[in-house]
């Protein structure tokens, strides 16, 4: 079945949870509609003027796409700054040659199609503030803080000891 949303339904609504400066407008329509997307994501953005879109990150399992519908903002990659404009289409991959950031330079909002992939999972870096994001579920850590594989593990024997004496 074809769902179509009009360009006059669209109704972009804040994001929740988000801070000064990075005031991201998303289009609520689609949830109005009831599409919910398996393995190919979508989302109509309004990044007004001097807000960034989120952190700069990239996903580790998800490939994005930008296209910018109107307006102009700056994408930071790891690459440097460059302007994207009205019609620019922007890939970026997955992994850490994928990292993106928006900044709206101007003074007029800046509108966009998010569309990405996804598995059921991702795993977001964030390198400017060295956090990792397991999304859905949005748990959040410092990278800096990994541990060997079998930390904590080498009293496992006492481990299994209690287990067994609590079950006598």
């Amino acid at each position: 079945m074809a769902t179509i949303i009009r360009k006059t339904e669209r109704d972009y609504q804040p994001n929740p949870n988000k801070i000064d400066g990075f005031r991201l407008f998303t289009d609520i329509s689609r949830e109005r509609k009831g599409i919910k997307p398996q393995y190919l994501n979508f989302d109509l953005r309004q990044l007004n003027p001097h807000e960034y879109c989120a952190a700069y990150h990239f996903h580790r399992y998800a490939e994005e796409i930008f296209l910018i519908l109107s307006g102009s903002a700056t994408l930071r990659t790891s690459d440097g700054f460059e302007e994207v404009h009205e019609g620019d289409i922007m890939f970026f991959e997955a992994g850490e040659a994928g990292a993106h950031q928006l900044y709206n330079h101007t003074d007029e909002p800046c509108t966009y199609l998010d569309l990405r992939s996804y598995i059921g999972h991702d795993i977001c870096e964030y390198p400017d503030s060295d956090k990792i994001i397991i999304v859905p579920n949005g748990e959040t850590f410092r990278r800096s803080e990994q541990y060997p594989y079998f930390d904590g593990e080498t009293e496992i024997d006492k481990v299994w000891n209690d287990l067994r004496n609590k079950t006598k």
